[in-house]
C-alpha cells in the first residue's frame, strides 16, 4: 500500500502552472487545476521530456519538448488513449500537497 509524502506546499504551485518534484530518485509533475492538485509521471512518453515545466491548459499539460499532451486528471493522452503516464493519488493538509507513492 502507498503511503502520502509531503512533496510541496500548495502556496509554491499556483493555480494553472505545474512543478517537477523529485522523490526518492522519482520526478513527479504536480500540477494546480483551478486548486485541485494532480500529480502524473514527469517523463513524457515521447522522449521522455520533463512535463512538470510543461504548459496547463486547463488540466491538460503540453509537453514543453514536441508539445504531446496528456490529461493530468487520468493521465491519458487526449489525442491518443492508448499512450498514458501513470497519476498519484494527491490530497491536502493545509498548505501541504501529499501524494501517494
Amino acid at each position: 500500500m502507498a503511503s502520502f509524502v509531503r512533496v510541496a506546499s500548495a502556496s509554491d504551485i499556483p493555480k494553472g502552472q505545474g512543478r517537477t518534484i523529485e522523490f526518492n530518485g522519482k520526478k513527479i509533475a504536480v500540477f494546480n487545476c483551478d486548486g485541485t492538485f494532480y500529480a502524473v509521471d514527469d517523463v513524457c512518453k515521447h522522449q521522455g521530456g520533463p512535463l512538470g515545466e510543461g504548459e496547463l491548459q486547463g488540466c491538460i499539460v503540453v509537453c514543453p519538448w514536441h508539445g504531446w499532451t496528456y490529461d493530468v486528471t487520468t493521465g491519458v493522452s487526449p489525442d491518443d488513449p492508448e499512450c498514458a503516464i501513470d497519476r498519484y493519488d494527491v490530497k491536502r493538509e493545509g498548505d501541504d500537497i501529499l501524494v501517494a507513492l
